[in-house]
């Protein structure tokens, strides 16, 4: 399941996307990463988690910057839980593509370009 919430404009969005596993892999493999890897590791088929982790990764890099609150809640209608998201977005901030600034209310999660 994927849930989608934020706003268009003044006007709420709040979706919900029951997708099975081979949904997941055709959105997967829509995904267009770099890999450094060797030929070995690229041949791994991504999972669920994988899709996720690299969708997470380019909402940030597209945002450039977000709140932790805001990040959290894109991660939680990405994923569809409130658990999952708290897992990726641990996962971003210890990315090395990830800057994580505290000060003020909220931490701001930076990609590093």
């Amino acid at each position: 399941m994927l849930r989608i919430r934020g706003s268009i404009g003044d006007w709420p969005v709040d979706l919900t996307l029951e997708m099975d596993d081979s949904d997941w892999a055709r959105l997967g493999a829509q995904l267009t990463v770099e890999k450094t890897e060797t030929p070995a590791a690229t041949a791994k088929p991504l999972n669920q988690d994988d899709a996720l982790w690299q969708i997470a990764r380019d909402l940030l890099r597209k945002a450039g910057q977000l709140s932790g609150p805001d990040l959290l809640d894109q991660l939680e209608g990405l994923t569809g839980s409130a658990v999952a998201g708290k897992r990726l977005l641990v996962r971003l901030r210890h990315s090395s593509d990830v800057k994580v600034l505290s000060g003020g209310d909220t931490p701001l999660y930076s990609w590093i370009e």
